[in-house]
């Protein structure tokens, strides 16, 4: 028989403290979480209502998905197991995207650093290219990396939503969720924002070509820290 009970103070405090803990930790642990959003926004210039805008929503994207598949093994009564092995096929999916996103724009950002140095003598025509290419990534891009961390899954947050759950207690797994959720996106706000204006500081005038590739180099390296190094 399922204890519907609410869980004591006490029991709940320690919960909601593992759970803070494990959210910065494992935001801050993942280059993942953070570094497509300091190379991109650099890249596409996004101001910085831009960059929180999307960093939050992937960050919401990224946790909503998890709490859906924990919260769909209890309701369908599967374990922990069941659940991790759908996160870990989503993990290499996810990762294999990134990989596959950075190596794509990697590619384009090279191409386009080529073409911008090749056609500078004609100021016209090179910023009517450069537009149109930017346009189109502004377009994309965000979109892409939201994909991508909704496929991503939150593997540490798995445990701590399913415990109150499979008990019963769904106002404390609510709990839980919401202050993982805030805490993680919380710690990429910080660590983004802090990195774009000590990137601002930089002499970056004179690689300013090869940013985007620069930024594809950065995704793909991170989607195969994720896949090969397990970060």
């Amino acid at each position: 028989m399922i204890d519907a009970l609410p869980t004591s103070f006490a029991a709940l405090s320690i919960l909601l403290l593992s759970t803070a803990g494990v959210a910065v930790l494992h935001t801050l642990a993942g280059p993942d979480h953070y570094l497509p959003f300091i190379v991109m926004g650099k890249a596409r210039q996004w101001t910085t209502r831009r960059m929180i805008f999307w960093t939050s929503l992937c960050g919401v994207g990224h946790v909503a998905s998890s709490v859906v598949i924990a919260v769909g093994a209890v309701a369908l009564g599967h374990g922990l197991e069941r659940v991790q092995v759908i996160e870990e096929f989503r993990g290499n999916l996810a990762a294999w995207a990134m990989i596959a996103f950075g190596a794509v724009y990697f590619a384009w950002g090279v191409n386009h650093a080529l073409y911008r140095r090749k056609h500078a003598h004609d100021a016209d025509h090179n910023h009517g290219a450069a537009g149109d290419g930017a346009q189109m990534g502004f377009k994309l891009t965000p979109w892409i990396l939201f994909t991508i961390f909704v496929l991503g899954p939150c593997e540490p947050m798995i445990p701590l939503v399913m415990y109150p759950a499979a008990q019963g207690h769904w106002g404390e797994m609510w709990v839980v969720s919401a202050v993982f959720t805030a805490l993680t996106i919380g710690a990429m706000l910080a660590t983004v924002l802090f990195a774009v204006k000590g990137l601002r500081l930089l002499p970056l005038r004179r690689i300013e070509h090869y940013t985007h590739a620069m930024a594809g180099a950065v995704v793909l390296s991170a989607g195969c820290a994720i896949q090969f190094l397990g970060l």
